[in-house]
């Protein structure tokens, strides 16, 4: 049985303590919030009778003593919150994003790799299912290696709160998941980017909802990202709207289960190659899938076996390097270096 302390107890929390339910051999020992109702309601809620509640990470975890934390606290407490968990010998697993600044970012990082715990994040939409098939369509090498990939991201969320009075509020708290998916699904490293933000007349937030982007991914990749949270009318899924050219082809993806690719074929018509469709696998049995639920396996396999959980910090901090390169360019307006010591 693994014992697991559960910190931050705000609307996010849902989506973990609902996961968490359908593991068997994880148990929630303890449940931790500044607001100590708020944490007694989420007891009573998923009839977590027996979880210590508390007010103080270290004093619940000093009461417990579980296997590891899920922090679900808002990104300033983050560090703190990590290095509880660490200093109490436990595994960690983060909502994302991983830390509130670069500097938050790598120190949660090296005190990961001191402590020889796991740290991983949930970065859920690597968990999706089409993803998962994309990656495999362009490892198998069929359409050639990628070279330019394509997000469109139009939502208009009418959030209210926080995320309305945040700066850089696309980049900050939504384009991570795009940026990540980018990453993984065309292997790529990022070494620089440039970007450009604004604030249409149309907004209702206070900075940053509109932006796009360039990023060298290395080898020769380029991925380009338009976003807004202000674009009313014909409305991108929350995954985007992607077109990936590889050397022989590309691939389209509606974002929903809209997905297909075309290879090129034999003769020409006129000055363009003739393409031809081609199928794009259905999900191998080895892809791992289920957000939230998909993460905490993966977590738990990590701790129960020693294998490094694929969201794991030391590479998951390379997506969030790029949310961070992305906002200096926008500040800066010039195009910036992704340094290998960022990440």
């Amino acid at each position: 049985m693994m014992r697991v302390v559960l910190a931050g107890c705000g609307a996010m929390s849902k989506h973990w303590l609902d996961a968490a339910k359908q593991i068997d051999g994880l148990a929630i020992v303890g449940l931790v919030d500044l607001d100590a109702e708020r944490a007694q309601a989420r007891a009573r809620e998923y009839a977590l009778s027996d979880a210590v509640i508390g007010t103080n990470l270290d004093a619940v975890l000093d009461q417990t003593k579980p296997d590891a934390v899920f922090d679900v606290v808002v990104p300033a407490a983050r560090r703190a919150v990590a290095l509880s968990a660490f200093a109490h010998d436990c595994h960690l697993l983060t909502e994302k994003p991983l830390a509130d600044s670069p500097e938050n970012a790598r120190a949660i990082v090296e005190a990961a790799r001191k402590a020889r715990r796991i740290h991983a994040v949930v970065q859920n939409r690597r968990y999706v299912a089409n993803v998962r098939r994309i990656r495999r369509f362009l490892d198998s090498g069929v359409i050639g290696k990628p070279t330019s990939i394509h997000a469109d991201f139009f939502v208009a969320p009418h959030f209210g709160g926080f995320r309305e009075e945040m700066a850089h509020v696309l980049l900050l708290d939504m384009a991570i998941h795009t940026f990540d998916a980018a990453r993984y699904m065309v292997a790529g490293e990022p070494a620089s980017v440039y970007c450009q933000e604004w604030e249409p007349v149309n907004s209702w937030y206070r900075q940053g909802s509109s932006a796009s982007a360039v990023f060298d991914l290395g080898g020769g990749k380029v991925f380009t990202y338009a976003g807004s949270w202000c674009a009313d009318g014909f409305r991108t899924s929350w995954e985007g709207s992607w077109r990936i050219v590889a050397e022989r082809g590309s691939l389209l993806w509606d974002g929903h289960d809209g997905l297909k690719a075309e290879v090129i074929a034999s003769g020409r018509d006129g000055i363009i190659d003739k393409t031809q469709p081609i199928e794009v696998p259905p999900l191998d049995p080895a892809d791992r899938v289920d957000g939230h639920l998909g993460i905490i396996r993966d977590f738990m396999h990590a701790i129960e076996t020693g294998a490094e959980p694929e969201t794991r910090g030391a590479d998951n901090i390379k997506s969030l390097a790029m949310v961070f390169g992305a906002i200096e360019s926008a500040e800066s307006g010039r195009r910036v270096t992704i340094a290998k010591e960022a990440q």
